[in-house]
């Protein structure tokens, strides 16, 4: 793999990072339930996104802090119940209440502790949610395009897919750059519950989200 792949693949990383923990991130500043999606996000991720700026460096030097920050809010914008059960997919079904439940936990933390310092290591020029969004299909669905500018000029497509649920928009999975997340991570499960015999346990201990180098390279168009 040449060189400049190998920089081109660490941008996309840094991207599909930067998205995964902005999701995290989001409920820090959440506070606008009554307006709809794009407004919610629009809102929540300049107001972020200048805190962000403001406390960068000291972050980057405490960023357990920052961890602990987007945890406590999680609850805010996240629909994990849900995420949990997309990423289990058919194995949901099976799975007892306690896995089910630990699993979510897991899977929560994992996403913390893997992606939250993508918010201080990433760097970008310029976060814009587009003007034209696509139409709302469904009363309770609505996917929030935007675009990240990386330093290099490239433009990075984003896509945020949100549920209305208790009278609240929560994120539940994020397309970046052409790599789905929600669906990289049901696949992963799937692997892992054929490597590890279907034992729920094993898995559930196990594991530990990632971006692989071909989910980059084929939505990086690589």
């Amino acid at each position: 793999m040449n060189t400049l792949k190998i920089k081109r693949l660490s941008i996309v990383r840094g991207v599909v990072a930067f998205c995964a923990a902005l999701m995290l991130a989001l409920p820090l500043t959440l506070h606008a339930q009554e307006k709809g999606p794009v407004e919610v996000v629009r809102d929540n991720i300049e107001s972020f996104v200048s805190k962000l700026e403001e406390r960068e460096s000291y972050y980057q030097e405490n960023i357990d802090e920052l961890k602990a920050e987007v945890d406590e809010s999680l609850e805010s914008v996240a629909d994990f119940r849900y995420i949990g059960a997309s990423v289990m997919g058919s194995y949901f079904r099976n799975a007892t209440p306690e896995q089910r439940s630990r699993f979510v936990e897991v899977f929560r933390q994992t996403l913390i502790d893997t992606y939250t310092q993508g918010l201080v290591t990433f760097d970008y020029d310029e976060i814009r949610v587009l003007e034209n969004q696509s139409e709302q299909r469904f009363e309770d669905q609505a996917s929030v395009d935007m675009e990240i500018v990386a330093t290099n000029g490239e433009v990075f497509p984003v896509s945020y897919t949100l549920r209305l649920s208790d009278g609240q928009w929560r994120v539940v999975n994020v397309i970046v750059n052409g790599i789905n997340l929600g669906l990289t991570f049901r696949n992963q499960f799937d692997q892992a519950m054929h490597d590890n015999n279907r034992d729920y346990d094993a898995v559930i201990q196990g594991w530990s989200p990632d971006v692989g180098v071909e989910e980059l390279e084929q939505g990086g168009g690589a």
